[in-house]
């Protein structure tokens, strides 16, 4: 005889999945401890996955807690001061200074050139990436800390974000040339969408997102805020911070928002994505 996972379990249950995600123990090591102790085995598997997934408020609203980020102006990440220039509680959004320098900016430029791809985006039925008419750039990524200089700018974002270095995906750099944009889109894996799944055991859900400008823009290339009149100018070496998955596992769907167009010039970005635990590339 199996034992459902009702709503009277369901909290404490998923304390101890989330427990046993972050001392990297595997899915199917937690699924079978679960049916090992007389749980459903399709339920226990759910269940597991809600947990890495999160999920979009329903019948609740989504709660905005403190975040994990320091609440000083000014604080030291990993080999430099950073300054806090502005900050939003819903959608949490804070915009930094001096988190590249421009001597930085201007070299993973330069490194990022020869790698460049058409972008992707991924596919919500199977989870490969695939090219989309909502993405018109091209970008290239760098695995964690791949060199001395890559590992220096990973630990200072890491540092910035307050999460772990190894809960992190690789830089991304992205390129945007006149007319290049990004279509209003969410940073976070739908989870409800097939292709997520895929991603979700790599490391869960993804929490929050640092974008880095590299360059002055001309004229436009705002990341905009969908769901709010918000919108941030990008500024060279300044770093655009959001997080949109709270500590009891919902996603915040005030954080849908759209790189716009650019209309002079280009466009030069670096973005990190953390996830919720050790990310297995």
């Amino acid at each position: 005889m199996t034992v459902a996972l009702d709503i009277s379990w369901r909290r404490s249950i998923n304390t101890w999945i989330s427990g046993s995600l972050e001392q990297d123990h595997t899915v199917e090591s937690i699924v079978q401890s679960l049916t090992s102790y007389g749980f459903d085995k399709d339920a226990a598997a759910a269940t597991v996955h809600t947990v890495l997934a999160g999920e979009l408020p329903a019948d609740s609203a989504y709660e905005y807690d403190s975040g994990p980020v320091s609440p000083d102006r000014s604080f030291h990440a990993h080999d430099r001061t950073v300054h806090a220039l502005l900050r939003t509680k819903r959608p949490q959004t804070i915009l930094f200074g001096d988190v590249f320098s421009a001597d930085e900016c201007d070299r993973l430029i330069e490194l990022s050139r020869p790698r460049m791809q058409p972008s992707t985006v991924i596919d919500s039925a199977t989870g490969q990436l695939v090219p989309a008419d909502s993405r018109a750039s091209e970008s290239c990524n760098f695995t964690l800390s791949e060199d001395p200089f890559i590992d220096r700018l990973d630990r200072r974002i890491s540092a910035l974000m307050n999460w772990p270095l190894e809960y992190g995906e690789g830089l991304q750099v992205v390129h945007y040339n006149v007319g290049g944009e990004f279509l209003s889109h969410f940073d976070f894996y739908p989870p409800k969408d097939p292709g997520s799944a895929a991603h979700f055991v790599l490391g869960g859900q993804r929490v929050a997102t640092l974008i880095v400008y590299l360059n002055d823009v001309e004229a436009g290339g705002e990341t905009a805020f969908t769901e709010t009149a918000m919108s941030f100018t990008p500024r060279k070496g300044q770093a655009l911070y959001f997080r949109y998955f709270n500590n009891i596992g919902q996603l915040d769907p005030m954080s849908q928002h759209s790189g716009q167009p650019v209309v002079a010039g280009e466009k030069w970005i670096v973005t990190k994505w953390m996830r919720r635990y050790r990310h297995h590339r």
